[in-house]
């Protein structure tokens, strides 16, 4: 199966595909990519074999020349997590009028002139209700009426073997907009749950403590005097549960470097990675009594696995110059795996993608 990825990232897409044609005997290649932000292209480089492979780099430049797009080779899919700050519930939402939220429409250039077979897109769960339903609804109209039927559902990394609560749209085209198909997260659901773990490629945690590493660097625990902070229920304007140690992450975000609350970023006592999980303080323990114990945060190790990537992945990125803050950046602006195979799997077995 030959693809495309845009918007690359440290390549989620890419892994997915690579480990489900494997499972399924099927041949992958990567015949070009985009990203870019220099520290995730690095990532990416280091991680994958993309010599022979067009590096498209900044996808406005890239496909402002119709040249660029016609010289591309031929591919059966076309990949992207589009960027979603515009469409966040967390930035202002200010969709196509911003220029990050025009990068759906770059998308639609490479479409229309090399007409993929099968598309598939992702971005935050809010795209559903962006703009009082106008934004998804301009998406689809925009894939029909270049030659496409198109599905698209939320989908949350929970469900497919990874514990972090990521709640993402993703939306499926294929061309031929005169044959419809089912698509929902519940029958790629059903389909992950009936896959045979033992001959799977992906990996799977049941648990936040399957991820989490025993012995790590010291630079990782809080300061005593950061803990008061992150362990915060807020102020009087703003009030949250700020609880450690939870089972089902939290999802992961592209800030979680500059250490929020725990009530938006993870963190983790010695006693609970230590007990392996059955020993949870935050169940007993005051938030004063919290503070004097030590508590961490995420590795970049630890960040990539919950998003279905090798730890070594995040480690080869270090080695090559990437700092840390980037490498949480990266996780957290990721695609999750597991979700990714899940779909491709689901949409081979039922016969709606064919190669």
């Amino acid at each position: 199966m030959k693809h495309l990825e845009l918007f690359a990232g440290i390549g989620g897409f890419r892994q997915a595909i690579d480990l489900v044609c494997h499972d399924h005997g099927i041949q992958s290649k990567c015949v070009g990519f985009s990203e870019i932000d220099p520290k995730a292209h690095k990532t990416y480089c280091v991680n994958y074999d993309t010599d022979k492979e067009i590096d498209m780099g900044d996808i406005v430049a890239f496909t402002s020349n119709v040249h660029n797009i016609k010289n591309l080779p031929d591919f059966d899919l076309l990949t992207g997590g589009f960027p979603c700050q515009t469409f966040s519930m967390m930035g202002e939402q200010s969709g196509f009028q911003e220029e990050r939220g025009q990068m759906f429409f770059r998308i639609m250039d490479i479409i229309k002139e090399k007409r993929p077979q099968y598309v598939l897109l992702e971005n935050v769960k809010n795209l559903m209700n962006h703009d009082k339903g106008n934004t998804i609804r301009k998406i689809l109209e925009e894939l029909r009426s270049a030659g496409y039927s198109v599905q698209f559902d939320v989908f949350n990394t929970n469900d497919f073997g990874l514990p972090q609560t990521r709640n993402r749209t993703l939306i499926f085209a294929k061309r031929d907009k005169r044959k419809n198909f089912e698509f929902t997260s519940e029958l790629v659901k059903q389909s992950f749950n009936e896959l045979n773990k033992k001959r799977c490629s992906l990996k799977f945690y049941e648990s936040t403590i399957d991820v989490l590493e025993k012995e790590v660097d010291s630079k990782f625990y809080l300061s005593d005097r950061i803990k008061p902070t992150i362990l915060s229920d807020g102020s009087a304007g703003f009030k949250s549960n700020s609880e450690i140690d939870k089972i089902i992450a939290r999802p992961l975000t592209a800030s979680m470097h500059k250490m929020h609350r725990a009530c938006q970023d993870n963190y983790f006592s010695d006693m609970y990675i230590q007990s392996h999980g059955t020993i949870r303080p935050s169940t007993w323990m005051t938030k004063d009594e919290l503070a004097q114990i030590p508590i961490r945060k995420l590795t970049p190790e630890e960040s990539f696995k919950l998003q279905g990537f090798p730890a070594e992945y995040a480690t080869n990125g270090r080695m090559h110059g990437v700092a840390n803050g980037s490498l949480y950046k990266q996780a957290g602006n990721a695609v999750s795996v597991n979700t990714i195979y899940a779909v491709l799997h689901y949409l081979l077995v039922s016969k709606i993608l064919v190669v």
